[in-house]
């Protein structure tokens, strides 16, 4: 039996309702990845070059502190990576996340949820953090039928 992981990072909330759906869908564990120091609203404006989030994803080799841990990663067969898009790519929280763990092997599945940007950004960042997992495409999921592209995945 494959063992699934739902690891999501979520900012206001709304990736997180998706998250919850996904893992619902496929019987999956469900991790939230939650910073050290909790993000206010004024770190993520986006508007504001010097905030929080822009300063971070303004630096590739950022990596925020995340609060806790996945305790049994390897137990593990696959993973679901949910988050929002920032800047055309995954919250540098989530490379944090993505480099704490060994996804050798693993088969790996990329959601996001984002109000205008896609996906492909993301997924070409995420594959070089873990070149040796198996990633399968991976989808915007901001509205449609979220637990019937979950279940197919798995």
């Amino acid at each position: 039996m494959v063992k699934t992981l739902v690891a999501y990072f979520s900012a206001s909330g709304v990736t997180e309702r998706v998250a919850r759906k996904v893992a619902e869908a496929t019987g999956a564990d469900l991790y939230r990845i939650e910073p050290a120091e909790p993000y206010t609203a004024a770190d993520l404006d986006w508007r504001d070059k010097g905030s929080r989030s822009s300063v971070e994803m303004n630096d590739p080799s950022g990596r925020p502190a995340i609060a806790g841990g996945v305790a049994d990663m390897a137990s593990y067969d696959t993973v679901f990576v949910g988050f929002p898009v920032w800047w055309y790519v995954e919250p540098r929280i989530v490379d944090t996340f993505l480099d704490a763990y060994d996804f050798a092997g693993k088969t790996m599945i990329p959601f996001a949820t984002s109000g205008g940007s896609g996906i492909s950004g993301a997924e070409k960042s995420l594959a070089k953090h873990c070149p040796s997992a198996t990633w399968k495409p991976g989808r915007l999921l901001n509205s449609g039928d979220i637990a019937a592209w979950a279940a197919a995945q798995v």
